[in-house]
């Protein structure tokens, strides 16, 4: 994936910056029967309708891709068919044809892996399958290998977005040592599956929108600074902050206090 410069025909194309998507597929209807409806909350509580997430709202509406467990089919070949968009996601997905059981499913997109590649599933031991886009257990995995779609309870938990990897640092009889894209380190059974490599899409961070419209069309409302609100509305309106450090919106401190706490095994 290459960075594009837009030509500037106008001011909102002026300092736009795309990645050139050559590689994914011009059809994004493959796959239908995977392809489910999806009601976009918008930042509101599906119970009670109150915005639990501001700014957000008035975006486009997508349709939601299933993605495959990976868990299930294992002993199973596949081959890659097509590279997709997903619009409910950072990363792209593949469309993979399994040659034992002759179905379709969706998978995340790991880095590195073209169209035609085959990739295999297996349980048993083999030097020959520790290969990019293979999913195996933990277990099986090397120690130091960057992995990706590391599942929990039968269920992918961990880097699950562009550009976003795990490593194993250490490994023991029954756990393991991971080390999250977060840089926590947790503790994760050694039967989990995982796939070996990254996801794609890492240059997503470096786009340049270039305009509010498109932000919009991504379910992005505007914020508004503090200080330009009135002092009902937040702690720092008023024109003034009232000589008081800088905060959130519910007075929390937001410097200089840490606001996350980060976990080690």
């Amino acid at each position: 994936m290459k960075l594009k410069k837009i030509k500037p025909t106008s001011p909102g194309r002026r300092h736009q910056l795309i990645l050139e998507k050559s590689i994914l597929s011009k059809s994004s209807n493959i796959l239908k029967s995977h392809i489910k409806g999806f009601k976009n909350a918008s930042g509101h509580s599906t119970q009670t309708g109150r915005i639990t997430v501001r700014h957000k709202g008035s975006g486009c509406k997508n349709k939601y891709r299933v993605i495959c467990n990976q868990n299930k089919n294992c002993n199973n070949i596949f081959i890659i068919i097509s590279i997709l968009y997903d619009p409910n996601r950072t990363s792209y997905i593949a469309l993979r044809f399994n040659l034992i059981l002759y179905t379709f499913d969706f998978i995340l997109y790991t880095k590195y892996i073209s169209i035609g590649t085959l990739l295999e599933n297996k349980k048993i031991f083999e030097e020959d399958y520790i290969k990019i886009g293979s999913r195996l257990q933990i277990k099986k995995i090397p120690t130091g290998a960057l992995i990706h779609s590391v599942s929990k309870n039968n269920k992918i938990i961990y880097s699950k977005s562009a550009g976003t990897y795990c490593q194993i640092i250490q490994k023991f009889i029954n756990n393991c040592k991971l080390k999250l894209p977060s840089g926590n380190v947790i503790l994760i059974k050694t039967n989990a599956y995982a796939t070996i490599g990254t996801i794609a899409n890492e240059y997503k961070k470096l786009i340049v929108l270039g305009k509010a419209g498109r932000a919009r069309k991504l379910n992005n409302r505007p914020s508004v600074r503090g200080v330009a609100m009135n002092p009902v509305d937040h702690p720092h309106g008023g024109k003034t902050n009232g000589g008081r450090p800088c905060v959130s919106p519910w007075g929390k401190l937001t410097r200089g206090v840490p606001t996350t706490t980060k976990k080690y095994v």
